[in-house]
């Protein structure tokens, strides 16, 4: 899942260029990608007035930004890159200079795209080309959706939902709102209780304040420590109010058991409703057979024979996907650990000449006054930096670079194997449910001979 938004820039540009390009954000620039263009503020500006100086009626915006912030865990930056060059690519066709860049500086990675706002084939401006009635955030989001459904990534659904302004939904997936910070830990308790009962005492061991009341028009109400106002489970969406909460933890305790408690849609036919036409009954009986024949390939292949394996099967399948989801987190975890100790070290080195500056000055006081904030920033530094590493002695970047690379191939090898799981669990989910419909549909038959 990935949410966008797009501005535009009318001054400094080589300035939001260089931003863009930080090393320090994109892994020593590996994480660039430059069309027509070359990797460096000050000389991708000139190239950007080069062509613009050819145009006509080009207003005052120089060049438009468009950032595309990712869920938590859910991409790798190459990956992001890759959506991130090909998001440019459909946007416009070829036909601007453009910049992609992804960084990993944060909880989210994020791309960034700055492109010239004249064409290089017409010399025209983008609000006259792709964007007459300022509606380009739409071709822009929709492009963004298409992208997302093609890496399986997950898409923001009904973005204009009512009551629920666009800012909301990207601040929902990016985890920086009360209300996803209240989701996310009732979706973590849900999966950590048997009951009800047991949801509502552990809920309130996390910091947050639960108010269940049955005979209510409001059933239950969340707040979290720091939060202002209580927020109803049914304003967090309709999975978090009480009946919901009380069946997904129901259906979780399915899910353990290796039984997703989901009903699926088989290709198995009823056949009593054909039982008043032979014809219609013996294809509907016919289509059965074929089906069946397909399930006892599916079963002959995973050596399975009988309603026990399949649930041995489903129940294995669904402890490979709980592993697989706990190495993933824990890798993550790491990545981002290493991420904030490359950050720490490069603002230590960043503010270490202004650190010494202090000691070697003449006006101590005076000099503190007018470097407060880079001082401020190294000694904040410093001391997360001693906590981490009390014998002083600091990892090296290419190190830590290294590292944090190879946990995310090590995610991205991990990411395969998980849709590979969740495949075939639904697989092994779908071929329970027709067997069990088969299996109805042939009692039925059975009990309509008799009659």
């Amino acid at each position: 899942m990935a949410v966008t938004k797009i501005g535009a820039i009318k001054t400094s540009l080589a300035v939001a260029i260089d931003y863009i390009l930080n090393p320090e954000k994109t892994d020593n620039g590996r994480l660039v990608h430059t069309f027509g263009c070359t990797a460096d503020g000050k000389t991708a500006e000139r190239e950007f007035l080069d062509i613009r100086a050819l145009g006509t009626g080009k207003g005052s915006v120089l060049a438009q930004h468009i950032k595309q912030s990712f869920k938590i865990g859910e991409i790798t930056p190459e990956q992001a890159l890759e959506i991130g060059v090909k998001t440019a690519e459909r946007l416009l066709d070829n036909n601007y200079q453009y910049i992609v860049s992804t960084h990993i500086d944060k909880a989210h990675i994020h791309n960034h795209i700055i492109f010239n706002n004249i064409d290089f084939v017409n010399f025209r401006s983008f609000e006259y080309q792709k964007n007459r009635g300022g509606k380009v955030w739409e071709k822009l989001r929709n492009i963004n959706d298409d992208l997302c459904r093609e890496n399986n990534l997950s898409v923001i659904e009904n973005p204009k939902n009512k009551g629920k302004c666009y800012y909301e939904w990207q601040q929902d997936y990016l985890g920086t709102s009360w209300k996803s910070k209240l989701r996310y830990i009732i979706d973590e308790t849900i999966m950590q209780c048997t009951n009800f009962d047991e949801f509502l005492t552990l809920i309130k061991s996390k910091k947050v304040e639960c108010v269940y009341t049955p005979n209510n028009v409001v059933k239950i109400k969340f707040r979290l420590e720091g939060q202002e106002r209580f927020s109803r489970g049914r304003t967090l969406g309709w999975f978090y109010d009480e009946p919901q909460i009380r069946k997904r933890i129901e259906q979780y305790q399915f899910l353990k058991k290796g039984i997703s408690g989901k009903t699926y849609k088989t290709n198995i036919i009823d056949t009593n409703k054909f039982q008043a036409s032979k014809g219609l009954l013996h294809w509907a009986e016919l289509q059965n057979m074929k089906e069946a024949s397909r399930l006892i390939n599916f079963l002959t292949t995973h050596n399975i024979s009988n309603q026990e394996d399949i649930e041995n099967s489903s129940t294995q399948k669904y402890n490979e996907r709980m592993m697989l989801v706990s190495q993933l987190n824990k890798k993550q975890r790491q990545i981002d650990e290493i991420g904030d100790v490359i950050k720490l070290i490069n603002t230590y080195e960043k503010y270490k000449a202004v650190h010494t500056g202090l000691q070697n000055s003449k006006n101590p006081s005076r000099y503190k006054k007018e470097n407060i904030t880079a001082l401020h920033k190294y000694d904040d530094a410093v001391n997360k930096l001693l906590n981490l590493y009390p014998d002083k002695t600091l990892p090296r970047i290419e190190k830590l670079t290294n590292e944090r690379n190879h946990l995310i191939e090590d995610i991205k090898e991990l990411n395969e194997q998980y849709k590979q799981t969740v495949s075939e669990l639904k697989e092994l989910e779908f071929a329970r449910q027709s067997i069990e419909d088969y299996l109805k549909v042939s009692d039925k038959s059975h009990k309509n001979e008799l009659e």
